[in-house]
């Protein structure tokens, strides 16, 4: 028997259990997401979905061309064959599943975690995700029994190479109509990322100037994390936005399927207004559509929906519920403050490219510089996203809420707890991989936003609520 396939000790049981996250499968590498872990998730992947043929890309990080190969075997000795997308962009292994009908797809990326990590992304056929309880458990467990008998015997399935970047392309550029985007000047960071790959392939057909930065495929990320949602990653582009004078600036994350912008005078913009601007160019598009959105973003969100004729769907936060949502309601588009955005085009699948093309034609057809753009949606403040590490969460919500319903607060439980007021409102929810809670608050105006934040972080993190919620 191949040892490979042998059931793991309980040391590795632990260890192969850890790297099984919600959405994902991810770890260090290579203490834990190993050549040999990646096998026999392969092996596992098929066992369990039963493709005959698996869509496979990875990103630039270093241990990815080495976890890609062993998946690629494990695959195969299952007996599913495999097109090897070699280095693409998540958003490009979603489009080649749901273009070419592929009945599964697995992109080897850590996303915008540190080099040393690395993971998968699965999905199933028109890219559907694959998370904990859409069968990403079963894989799983399927790696921590072992060896399969019933799987002996099969046939070792076949690879072939294939690449679909320029097919990726023209069909991002068909979603939009290229005819109206005018001759802006953007600063691209790709933090050494998969957009140093994609985006060349993108702008090669439009009139736009591209001033790039890092754009060296490079999985040490010798310039800064890839990662843009921490300021201190966009500084870089901040800086060249500015010295350049150019219309604005974008940075993607390692994977490149999230994007975020700064406008013309280096000033970030959320992941929600930038869901606030898509949201106009689809409702101009396509009147009366359904837009879903996550609860993190600003009440300027729906607010902007509802007030050119579209509807707006609330979702809890995560691609997973989004996507499936989306489906449900058949939304035409669906918007994260994280910097995903899902089109109904790409299979309800992510892209940052395809939302930074929706923007470029925005911005193009308002004549007015960025900032300008946004201004009128973005009417209210926020705290961004504040962690504080608890030692029992749930306890710790539990007594925050009841002190808010207390002072008037009508509290719903989409995801975590959220407590809503005529003229602020916050979201406490809990990560799903570490003690910690995660707080999101806005307010009419920036006095309101400080004192209110200030008065939920001290009950959040107060040592008094109750005897197991001390912080450690």
């Amino acid at each position: 028997m191949d040892e490979r396939l042998s059931k793991p000790t309980p040391e590795e049981a632990a260890h192969i259990s850890d790297v099984f996250k919600a959405y994902d499968i991810r770890g260090t590498t290579p203490d834990e997401l190993t050549p040999d872990l990646a096998y026999r998730i392969g092996r596992a992947l098929v066992a369990e979905m039963q493709p005959d043929e698996v869509a496979v890309g990875r990103d630039m990080r270093l241990s990815g061309q080495v976890l890609s190969a062993a998946l690629i075997d494990g695959i195969r000795d299952g007996g599913a064959d495999v097109s090897n997308l070699g280095l693409v962009s998540t958003d490009a292994l979603y489009f080649a599943v749901g273009h070419y009908g592929y009945p599964a797809g697995v992109m080897v990326t850590a996303s915008h975690n540190p080099a040393e990590y690395n993971g998968f992304k699965l999905c199933r056929d028109e890219a559907k995700p694959v998370s904990l309880d859409t069968g990403l458990g079963a894989i799983r467990d399927r790696v921590l029994a072992g060896y399969d008998p019933t799987a002996a015997g099969a046939k070792r399935g076949s690879v072939q190479q294939r690449n679909i970047l320029d097919a990726y392309a023209d069909y991002l550029l068909s979603l939009v109509d290229v005819g109206k985007i005018g001759r802006l000047k953007i600063a691209i960071d790709a933090g050494n990322g998969m957009a140093g790959l994609t985006a060349p392939k993108v702008f090669a057909k439009l009139p736009v100037e591209v001033v790039p930065l890092f754009f060296d495929l490079d999985g040490s990320f010798p310039n800064h994390p890839a990662n843009p949602i921490e300021p201190a990653n966009i500084v870089d582009l901040q800086r060249t936005v500015i010295e350049q004078r150019c219309d604005f600036g974008v940075a993607f994350d390692g994977d490149a399927d999230r994007m975020f912008l700064v406008d013309e005078r280096g000033a970030f913009v959320g992941g929600d207004m930038v869901t606030a601007m898509v949201a106009v160019k689809m409702l101009q598009q396509h009147p009366g559509s359904t837009i879903v959105y996550n609860l993190i973003c600003s009440r300027s969100v729906p607010e902007t929906i509802e007030r050119l004729g579209g509807r707006a769907i609330r979702s809890r936060v995560g691609h997973s519920y989004i996507k499936a949502l989306m489906r449900q309601e058949d939304a035409i588009f669906g918007g994260e403050h994280s910097g995903h955005f899902y089109f109904r085009k790409l299979w309800f699948a992510d892209s940052g490219m395809l939302a930074l093309l929706t923007v470029l034609v925005l911005v193009s057809e308002a004549g007015v510089p960025l900032s300008e753009v946004v201004r009128p949606l973005d009417t209210r403040v926020r705290s961004g996203e504040i962690n504080s590490e608890v030692a029992d969460p749930a306890g710790r919500m539990l007594e925050v809420e009841r002190h808010f319903v207390a002072e008037g607060g009508e509290v719903d439980h989409l995801d975590g707890v959220t407590i809503n007021f005529p003229t602020w409102w916050f979201n406490l929810r809990p990560s799903n991989t570490q003690p910690l809670l995660r707080l999101n608050v806005e307010a009419n105006d920036r006095q309101t936003l400080d004192a209110k934040t200030r008065e939920v972080l001290a009950l959040v993190r107060a040592s008094s609520l109750s005897p197991t919620s001390e912080e450690h």
